[in-house]
């Protein structure tokens, strides 16, 4: 890995540790903010950071579209906490295992995001980790229809981000987007993405 990159995962390390606030999906639409559900799942996401080319890029995935919770969205590998799950961490890994083949000693992590909240009424925490060596990618087609890349450059840049809105129960319902090529990554995946453009700025 060349200095460029080592210098700025270990400045991500460095700025998650006191990450701040947690996050929701009604972060932009606070009259909403008493319809996030009481009673939240727990449940975990891989920020997979991978060099590609001599840069930093992040996994994401297509959901499938017959998935019942958030259908054909962009998001990262991830999913709700299994009984067997000893902890959030390894739910992270168990799921990006199962949905795209990243071996859990592949991965070493650099650190975590504050949790958010889905208005589908789960409770996410977000960890960071850097594939430490060759990666071939197993999809699950169960779950995922697409594995790609985006530049970590392109998503920490906040000029990149855009706020659109959407009917949601009868009201408008603003979010985050950010644009890369032909995938639109919005909702909850978009304002993890933002929490982090946002703690590396500062």
């Amino acid at each position: 890995m060349n200095l460029a990159n080592q210098a700025l995962l270990k400045n991500i390390e460095i700025k998650t540790l006191n990450s701040g606030l947690m996050s929701s999906d009604f972060d932009l639409n606070l009259d909403n903010s008493d319809q996030v559900s009481q009673k939240l799942t727990p449940a975990a996401v891989l920020i997979a950071i991978q060099e590609i080319d001599d840069s930093l890029h992040i996994l994401l995935t297509k959901r499938s579209s017959n998935l019942k919770n958030h259908p054909s969205q962009i998001s990262f590998p991830g999913g709700k906490r299994d009984t067997c799950d000893l902890s959030l961490k390894i739910t992270a890994l168990r799921e990006a295992n199962e949905e795209v083949g990243l071996s859990p000693n592949l991965v070493s992590f650099i650190g975590s995001l504050p949790n958010h909240e889905t208005v589908t009424g789960f409770d996410v925490k977000p960890y960071l980790g850097f594939i430490n060596g060759p990666f071939k990618a197993a999809i699950n087609k169960f779950e995922v229809e697409e594995l790609f890349t985006v530049p970590l450059e392109h998503l920490l840049n906040l000029e990149n981000f855009y706020i659109e809105s959407r009917k949601w129960q009868n009201k408008d319902r603003f979010y985050y987007t950010i644009p890369y090529g032909p995938h639109y990554i919005w909702g909850a995946t978009a304002r993890i993405i933002r929490s982090l453009a946002e703690i590396i700025a500062k």
